[in-house]
């Protein structure tokens, strides 16, 4: 699985970060996402995918 954060809809609320915090990481001034990876580890897959779903901005995306 690959993951991806669309910076221009990313608001920063931070969710991505709560539900897998091995996959994403947190800008230090506005609190915006980006994966640490783009590639996910199959043992954080469902993280992942909780995170998409919880991302108010539809910022994340998968594939």
């Amino acid at each position: 699985m690959k993951v991806r954060v669309d910076a221009e809809r990313c608001q920063g609320h931070t969710l991505c970060a709560m539900n897998a915090p091995d996959v994403f990481e947190l800008d230090d001034v506005d609190g915006h996402a980006s994966p640490v990876s783009e590639d996910v580890p199959a043992d954080l897959e469902a993280d992942v995918i909780e995170a998409v779903r919880s991302c108010p901005e539809r910022a994340i995306s998968v594939s």
